[in-house]
């Protein structure tokens, strides 16, 4: 079943990677710099780019839900890290870039969140084991994750540095892998109990959780590129869904001391490749602007006596 899982989760991170690719193309075409408002966001919807995005996203979601139910979260969820070098070659080739063209820094960053989530995988799957998400661990999932979002969220729209695009997607993640505990709970209901009798509080969570992760992640599409936004949600989602199996679920309580500490470097390192792609991403860099100085002539434009060339007389 765990072989199965991971080819389920693999193909939704495909499906994650053509949705996010499109979305974000489908954002700037449609809104530009006129700003992610109500009206903006309602014309998305009459966007077929971004309505095909939405499907491919669902496919990919659809994928891992099935996953979710045929092995433990802390091995499904960091296979997401595969839609990141996918959405990589799939930006490049979208700007006209030759991958062999790549900064060195933007391949490092690229090649340290994907393998340290992988390693994670192989890590997670051997000593991961299966186990029940009770009311109470809903509960408190749901305090906890709700705090961090409307934090990061704040915290984004206060921000206008590169960092607004990483806080978008990282509340969008965190939302995203609380989806995940819940969709275990679903899952592991529909195998053991009437419909009649589930517990729908699940999916009420679910719902509200996939609007304000949705809402987010529009906001990232709109602020940065969309690998860089692929790499927070590959990474991001699925630590705070280990951590919540983890924390919450006691999955790893079989788990020795050497292989806590090694799921704990691959995700140092894993993270360490996302604050990388953010410093060093083209499209980042593009966006600098320089702060000018207050009393610098440059403020007044160009001067009446100036030449085309922008010498002076």
């Amino acid at each position: 079943m765990t072989t199965l899982a991971v080819l389920l989760a693999a193909l939704g991170a495909v499906g994650y990677a053509v949705g996010a690719r499109t979305q974000h193309g489908a954002v700037h075409d449609t809104i530009g710099d006129s700003g992610l408002g109500l009206r903006s966001q309602l014309r998305l919807l009459k966007n077929i780019r971004w309505l095909l995005g939405l499907l491919a996203l669902g496919a990919g979601a659809v994928l891992h839900a099935c996953a979710l139910g045929l092995a433990p979260l802390t091995v499904v969820q960091p296979i997401g890290v595969i839609a990141l070098p996918i959405t990589v070659l799939l930006n490049v080739r979208e700007r006209g870039i030759r991958v062999r063209d790549l900064k060195p820094a933007m391949v490092f960053a690229v090649v340290a969140s994907t393998v340290g989530v992988g390693a994670f995988v192989v890590l997670a799957a051997g000593s991961a084991t299966p186990t029940p998400v009770a009311p109470d661990d809903q509960v408190l999932a749901t305090q906890l994750v709700g705090g961090g979002v409307l934090a990061l969220g704040v915290f984004a729209m206060m921000s206008r540095s590169k960092l607004r695009c990483v806080l978008f997607a990282a509340g969008c993640a965190v939302a995203y892998g609380y989806v995940s505990l819940l969709t275990r709970a679903v899952v592991q209901q529909l195998g053991t109990t009437d419909l009649l009798s589930l517990n729908l509080w699940p999916l009420f969570g679910i719902g509200i959780a996939m609007i304000v992760g949705a809402w987010l992640l529009q906001h990232g599409y709109a602020s940065g590129p969309p690998d860089l936004i692929v790499a927070c949600l590959t990474v991001i989602d699925p630590i705070v869904a280990v951590g919540l199996g983890i924390g919450l679920l006691g999955e790893a309580d079989r788990v020795d001391t050497w292989t806590a500490v090694g799921e704990g470097v691959c995700a140092a390192v894993a993270c360490a490749g996302v604050f990388a792609l953010a410093r060093f991403h083209p499209e980042n860099r593009e966006r600098r602007v320089p702060t000018p100085v207050t009393g610098s002539s440059d403020l007044a434009g160009p001067s009446s006596t100036d030449r085309p060339d922008g010498s002076t007389p």
